[in-house]
Order: C-alpha cells, then sequence, then structure tokens
C-alpha cells in the first residue's frame, strides 16, 4: 500500500508496490519558480563550468612529474581518467538527471539510506569544497609571485588572498548565467597559451624523455603524486548541486558531462607531453608554477607571461565555478529541509544564493592561509568519504528502484555497477590510507562536526527554533 501526500506541483508521488510494467518515478526536488527560463544554464556555460569544477587547465599537474617522473605522471593522467573521472561522470549524468534538484549528492544520500547519511554527505561535500575554494587564490598567487616576488610571502600575499577572494565574491554574487559566459572566456583565454606551446614545442620534443622514471636519487613521493592526479581530476559531480538552474537537465546534463571529461583530459595530457618531451630539466624544478618556466624555455617570455595571466584567470574560473556549487549546495539542502530556510535566501537583484555565498567565502578564507598541500590533502580525504557514500548511494538506488525512470541510464546491469565502482573504492581508500596525521585529525574533527550538526537542526526541528521548509518525502508502507 502507498501512503500518498500533498506535494508542490513539481512532485510525483512513488509507488512501491506498483505492478512490475509500470515506471516508478520520485519527488523533484527543484523549487525554482523564482528562476525564470532564460537565467537558466545552457550547455555551453555547463561545459565550460563543470571543467572548471574539475581542472581550469593543466595548472596544478606539475608536482605529478616531480613525485614520480615523467613516464608515470603521463600514465597517470592517460589511465586515471578511466577509472576515476569516467565512472564518476557516469554516476553524476545518471543521478542528475533521475533526481534534478539543487540537493545533488545529499538527495542522492538521503533516497538511499535517509536523511542522516543525506545529512553528513552535505557535510563533507560542502567542506570539501570551500576547502578547494581556498586553494585556487592560493595556486594562483603561485604563479603570479613568478613575476611579482613580492607576493611570495608576508603581509602582501595575506592581504592579496583576502582582496581576490572577496572580489571574485562579489563576481558569483552577480548570478549563475553571468559565471557561466565567464567560465567560457576565461576557458578559451587561459588554454590558448597551452595550445600554442605545446605546438611550438614539437621540433624539441624527444620521445624517450617521456619514458624517464625520473632521475637517480630522487625518491618517489606517492602521497604527493596520487593526490595531484586525484586532486585535479575529481569533482565531477560538484555540478549536480546547480541541476535546478539547468535548462532540460535531463538533456543537456549528460552532453556537457561527457564533452567536459574530453575536454579536460586533453586540456591535461597534451601540455604534459609537449614539456616533458621538450625541455629536461632538474625533476625537482617541477612544483606548482613550472609550466610558466616551460614555456620561457620553449618560446620565450612572452608565453611564460601570457601563461601566468592565463594561471590567474584559470584561478578565477575554478573558484566561481566550486563557490556556485557549494552555494547552491546550501541553498538545495535548505529547499529539501536539511538546513533552516535562511539557507536558501536568494539575492532580489541576481536570485544567488547569497547566504550561501557568504558562509562558503567566510569558511574558505580560514583555510586560505594553509599550506598548499595540506589544503589539497584535507579536500582529497573529506571528498574520499563523501564519493564512498556516494558511489553506494547509486548501487542502492539502482537496487532500491529498479523501475524509477531514468533519462539518462548508465549501460550496464547491477554486477557491472558493482565493479565498476569497486575500482575507484578502492582507490579512494587507497588516498585516505596515505594521508598524514594532519589530516587525519582535520577531517575527524569536521566529521564529528557533522554529525553533530544533524542532531542540532534535529532538535531545533522538533522544539521548533528555526524555521524550516516543508520537506517532501515519499512515505512507504510493506
Amino acid at each position: 500500500m502507498t501512503q500518498k501526500i500533498e506535494s508542490h506541483p513539481s512532485t510525483i508521488t512513488a509507488a512501491t508496490t506498483e505492478p512490475p510494467q509500470t515506471t516508478q518515478e520520485l519527488p523533484i526536488t527543484t523549487t525554482t519558480a523564482t528562476t525564470t527560463k532564460k537565467h537558466k544554464l545552457t550547455l555551453i556555460p555547463l561545459i565550460f563550468l563543470i571543467y572548471f569544477e574539475v581542472a581550469g587547465g593543466p595548472y596544478g599537474e606539475e608536482p605529478a612529474v616531480k613525485a614520480a617522473g615523467p613516464l608515470l605522471a603521463i600514465l597517470g593522467f592517460l589511465i586515471f581518467p578511466f577509472i576515476w573521472s569516467v565512472p564518476e561522470a557516469l554516476i553524476t549524468a545518471e543521478l542528475s538527471t533521475t533526481f534534478p534538484g539543487n540537493g545533488g549528492f545529499v538527495i542522492w544520500a538521503d533516497k538511499a539510506f535517509g536523511p542522516f547519511w543525506g545529512s553528513l554527505m552535505g557535510t563533507w561535500k560542502f567542506l570539501t569544497g570551500v576547502i578547494n575554494i581556498a586553494s585556487f587564490p592560493v595556486l594562483c598567487i603561485s604563479y603570479l609571485e613568478k613575476i611579482f616576488p613580492v607576493l611570495s610571502s608576508g603581509v602582501p600575499r595575506k592581504l592579496t588572498i583576502l582582496g581576490s577572494t572577496l572580489f571574485l565574491s562579489f563576481v558569483n554574487y552577480t548570478g549563475l548565467t553571468i559565471v557561466g559566459y565567464v567560465a567560457v572566456a576565461l576557458g578559451i583565454i587561459s588554454l590558448a597559451p597551452f595550445i600554442i606551446m605545446s605546438l611550438i614545442a614539437i621540433p624539441k620534443i624527444h620521445p624517450h624523455r617521456w619514458i624517464s622514471l625520473g632521475q637517480k636519487g630522487v625518491k618517489k613521493d606517492w602521497n604527493l603524486f596520487f593526490n595531484t592526479l586525484f586532486w585535479n581530476l575529481n569533482f565531477w559531480d560538484n555540478v549536480s548541486t546547480m541541476a535546478g538552474e539547468v535548462d532540460n537537465p535531463k538533456k543537456t546534463f549528460p552532453v556537457a558531462l561527457f564533452s567536459s571529461v574530453i575536454f579536460t583530459c586533453l586540456g591535461y595530457i597534451i601540455p604534459l607531453l609537449a614539456v616533458t618531451g621538450a625541455v629536461s630539466v632538474d625533476q625537482n624544478d617541477w612544483d606548482t608554477g613550472f609550466m610558466a618556466n616551460a614555456a620561457e624555455i620553449i618560446s620565450g617570455k612572452w608565453l611564460k607571461f601570457w601563461i601566468e595571466i592565463g594561471a590567474v584567470l584559470s584561478a578565477i574560473g575554478l573558484f566561481e565555478a566550486q563557490l556556485s556549487s557549494s552555494a547552491f549546495q546550501l541553498l538545495g539542502m535548505a529547499e529539501i529541509a536539511f538546513l533552516p530556510k535562511f539557507f536558501g535566501l536568494r539575492s532580489k537583484w541576481f536570485n544567488t544564493p547569497w547566504v550561501g555565498i557568504i558562509l562558503s567565502t567566510a569558511i574558505s578564507l580560514g583555510m586560505s592561509y594553509m599550506d598548499f598541500q595540506d589544503i589539497i590533502s584535507s579536500a582529497n580525504f573529506l571528498y574520499s568519504l563523501g564519493m564512498l557514500l556516494e558511489f553506494a548511494s547509486f548501487l542502492w538506488l539502482r537496487r532500491k528502484f529498479p523501475l524509477i525512470k531514468r533519462p539518462y541510464r548508465v549501460p550496464m546491469k547491477l554486477p557491472l555497477l558493482v565493479i565498476m565502482c569497486l575500482i575507484p573504492c578502492g582507490f579512494l581508500v587507497f588516498i585516505m590510507a596515505i594521508a598524514t596525521k594532519l589530516v587525519y585529525l582535520i577531517s575527524g574533527l569536521m566529521t564529528v562536526g557533522g554529525i553533530g550538526w544533524y542532531f542540532l537542526m534535529n532538535f531545533c526541528k522538533s522544539k521548533k527554533l528555526l524555521k524550516f521548509n516543508n520537506k517532501v518525502d515519499d512515505i512507504y508502507e510493506e
């Protein structure tokens, strides 16, 4: 027997006891009545937003060479997308089109395992996002300090991080459509110098350099190597928190995700092949920002300067995409009553989630002054916890709702899907196992805080201390 409840117009009540020939449908938790169609994201801006959620160019891939040498770095960026990026993109495409609401992965975990896990997923992914936001001004300054050494330390560095973070947050406040088209422009301008550098490098390439395992005496740093690969090729699911802002998400999402996967992988591997084949330097020189130095060796200072500017533009795109994802996640969690209604407030002028933008910016500023490598490692650990839950949610939803209408469906049966998910899950466990004690401490405290937050929100609901939306759920009876 199925018990129905009242819902908003976009809600369709599901039935678990429907006959086998019928199709199950679950509520779409998108409450974006104030967002008119003309303000929604279309295909091209969405492709570039996903691109900046994940990559933003080959900036930041250099430490993989420093950690393990050219051959393993090249193999890493060739193979890792197939064992990680593709499965994550496939899962995101299926679940985002099945549950096209701004809650994204929070909705998926909630539908699979209940509100506790939905809330914990929200905590892990939100904190991952804001930690990641903090890394982009740092990455940007790592390039700029090669032109302006005064930014390498002290008050000038801190003020630059503060000023750039606040300014970019204001740009985000002006609207997701603007951010989307800005991402298109930034993507083209920031990638152009790498295309030029790769073409100029062709006559200078010595293929035997590609098979080098690194210099003798340089110890391999597997922690740095795998964290660099992971950081540069994850976050495909972040765009799911903006599903409610996308024009025709059921058709647009799969195309945008698969286009972004190809775009991103080529953007990493082509410059890496060009530089490792054309430039011979000390392996320890391959720090973040080395691509600019390589451009000077290959072509001259003009190209180095362009790549430095491109790094700034790329960091802007990365910042904007991630901040949008984090802010809309909070809005989506407020829509489905995981957070108080206050978190779902939108700007009257731009229709953007201004509370989410302010909160995300404030936390990321606090993280901005950590060591860059600690930022990456902490984000990766929390993200790994969230992704393990996400893979489990995907598989359980396939089993729990086998007949649900899926506008895009990963073309595999459950046993093959289990295998597809187990491979990246093994990598996630490995990433967590090699984390430092500081990362364990930070991640553990944040997880405990997330659990406490869930019970605090439940207490506030029961005592009516804060205002929450009326969450629309399916109520089932056996």
